[in-house]
């Protein structure tokens, strides 16, 4: 039976524990590009006071910063029941991929809103009632696990992902010091683990595109 000591040693020669609190989400917006041109934006924030030349610049990381929770999703291998001589086994036939929520910090400009509903807005028109192609409305998301020296151990990229559920927004009276949040589901087209060299190129790629 393992000792304290050799669990001590196991995680000492591994690096230590990962840690919860340590990741990155990397992902650029599809047509997003680096100047945030808004006028309502721009408007709004003039009028409360919130106004920046900053404002104007669409900087990837801003989306990483404001991510508070996002999960590595799972991954299940679908099956078929086959009756053997003797018993039935299971055969795999196929891969399913769990949908992924990022919970985001909501500031005074409403920005991450803005993002998604903007998403959101190009992949159904409803005013004509028309639904974009799917090649144009999605992107790739990075999840990285960092250590504690915040450099990428583990990654998965997300190919072809796009928001299918804004979750609602809750406003209270009783709700005097919570802060805002929005959760986001993510559905997807493929899981691609990636380590730590990979992941990084791949997030580098994905902060690069918002320069078209």
């Amino acid at each position: 039976m393992a000792t304290i000591e050799d669990l001590k040693a196991t995680i000492s020669k591994k690096g230590g524990l990962a840690r919860a609190n340590r990741f990155n989400v990397i992902f650029t917006p599809p047509k997003q590009s680096l100047l945030n041109l808004n006028p309502e934006t721009i408007i709004s924030s003039a009028i409360s006071g919130n106004f920046s030349a900053r404002n104007l610049i669409n900087d990837p990381r801003d989306i990483n910063v404001l991510c508070s929770s996002i999960s590595i999703p799972g991954r299940q291998i679908s099956t078929l029941d086959y009756q053997a001589e003797k018993q039935t086994i299971k055969i795999p036939y196929g891969e399913l991929h769990d949908d992924v929520t990022c919970t985001f910090l909501l500031t005074n400009d409403y920005y991450m809103k803005t993002v998604f509903d903007s998403w959101v807005g190009s992949i159904v028109d409803m005013d004509q009632y028309t639904v974009a192609y799917k090649r144009d409305i999605t992107t790739d998301v990075i999840i990285q696990q960092l250590d504690e020296q915040n450099t990428p151990i583990y990654g998965v990229r997300l190919e072809g992902a796009f928001p299918t559920t804004i979750a609602d927004i809750e406003l209270s009276n009783d709700s005097e010091n919570v802060v805002q949040s929005l959760s986001v589901s993510f559905s997807y087209d493929k899981y691609v683990p990636e380590g730590a060299l990979s992941s990084t190129g791949s997030a580098i790629r994905s902060a690069l595109s918002v320069f078209g």
